[in-house]
């Protein structure tokens, strides 16, 4: 009834030791001030996940609003529980709500013995308040026994009747498996404890059992980072079994989201797509460049045209293609490109100067001089814009004669 806990395993270990359950208030003030090896409790026991998670559940939350346990109604009904025990639990509820989080889990672990006394027959309410009593725990920084009531929740056959199994401190007690906010808790005391394949078995099962639960995709994508760091690239394969929920639990516990999560979830899928999409765009216009400055302009103007059904309006791949088509012989093309880029920027020196040598392959040697002088305008320092608007203003000259005559 009394035994000191064990201490739990360091970083990395996925094993451990069921724990003796403390059986009186005093004791259970006694296991809270133990913690695992290396391991800094959290600021007021409150683990960061908990806290985004928040007291979302109803046997948590207080009936009534109020600073003290004389504001809320200490004698409403509980479930099947007896009058002194839910009172016993309305008062865990209170205490709780006001952060009195050492004096709920005695009030909890009061009424847990009083079902046991009472041969209470209700895996519900028991349920509840060995949840609500983990989460006491897991408040105060003892991840062990939060951990230790979790399991307690989670991995009976619920087909035995309670009385049948009902034992000192409750560790057989059959209640009810798939739990949701039990399994959640124990994710975040296995995380807390730098379990993190356990912790990471924890919060899949719990997206099978709700999807919507928000905490448990983001700790899984900070757990996956920590897994790999751990165990390399075979990470998945040293993780244990990640059970398969029954239908009946996921449809009992699955909800139509908030406008909220839905909101949010477009948000991310949006900002995911925009994130793949910038990565491939880069890519793409990195292997351009490089098929520029190995020759291969068919390929490179292959890469920048894909470059453009992801970016329609990136200025620096239409003069870039331009480039392409210029070296290609194909002017035409190349002079679109430069339009295109200068409707994007009308004052891009390269789309003027792309455009340029596109009018002198199409003989347009008029509008080739014009673009020149754009060029110079913009920066009277480009010298190959002055040397081509002198070779272009002779064969201007030389074609007019050629008109002339």
């Amino acid at each position: 009834m009394g035994n000191a806990q064990k201490k739990a395993p360091g970083k990395g270990e996925e094993g451990g030791s069921q724990h003796s359950r403390p059986g009186t208030p005093g004791s259970n003030r006694s296991a809270r001030s133990q913690e695992p090896p290396g391991k800094k409790p959290e600021v007021n026991g409150t683990h960061p996940v908990e806290r985004r998670v928040g007291e979302e559940s109803q046997s948590i939350s207080p009936t009534a609003s109020g600073t003290g346990v004389e504001n809320c109604n200490l004698d409403a009904p509980a479930g099947a529980l007896p009058p002194p025990l839910a009172r016993l639990k309305n008062e865990g509820n209170m205490l709780f709500k006001n952060g009195q989080f050492g004096d709920a889990l005695e009030k909890y672990t009061q009424a847990i013995e009083g079902c046991e006394k009472e041969g209470v027959d209700s895996p519900e309410d028991i349920c509840i308040l060995y949840s609500n009593r983990a989460a006491c725990y897991l408040k105060d920084g003892n991840c062990s026994d939060c951990i230790q009531d979790c399991n307690s929740l989670q991995f009976n056959n619920p087909s035995v009747p309670l009385s049948n199994t009902a034992s000192a401190g409750g560790l057989a007690l059959e209640l009810h498996p798939f739990s949701l906010k039990p399994l959640l808790r124990r994710a975040m005391a296995y995380e807390s404890l730098e379990r993190y394949r356990k912790a990471y078995v924890d919060y899949k099962t719990v997206l099978q059992i709700d999807v919507s639960v928000q905490a448990a995709h983001d700790s899984i994508h900070r757990i996956t980072k920590l897994l790999i760091e751990q165990d390399g690239p075979d990470w998945r394969e040293k993780l244990p079994q990640i059970p398969t929920v029954p239908l009946s639990a996921q449809q009992h516990r699955r909800e139509e989201p908030s406008a909220e999560v839905l909101q949010a979830r477009a948000a991310r899928a949006e900002h995911e797509k925009a994130r793949q999409m910038e990565a491939r765009f880069t890519l793409l216009k990195q292997d351009g460049n490089e098929l520029v400055k190995k020759g291969q302009f068919q390929s490179a103007m292959e890469k920048y045209s894909e470059c453009l059904k992801l970016k329609p309006t990136e200025c620096s791949i239409y003069t870039n293609r331009a480039l392409c088509y210029l070296k290609l012989d194909r002017y035409e093309e190349a002079k679109q490109d430069c339009d295109s880029a200068l409707q994007i920027e009308p004052a891009n020196k390269k789309a003027f100067y792309r455009r340029a040598l596109a009018h002198k392959g199409l003989k347009d040697y008029l509008a080739s001089s014009t673009d020149l002088q754009e060029v110079l305008q913009l920066d009277p320092n480009v010298r190959e814009a002055e040397q081509e608007l002198q070779e272009v203003t002779v064969l201007l000259r030389e074609s007019l004669l050629t008109a002339q005559g």
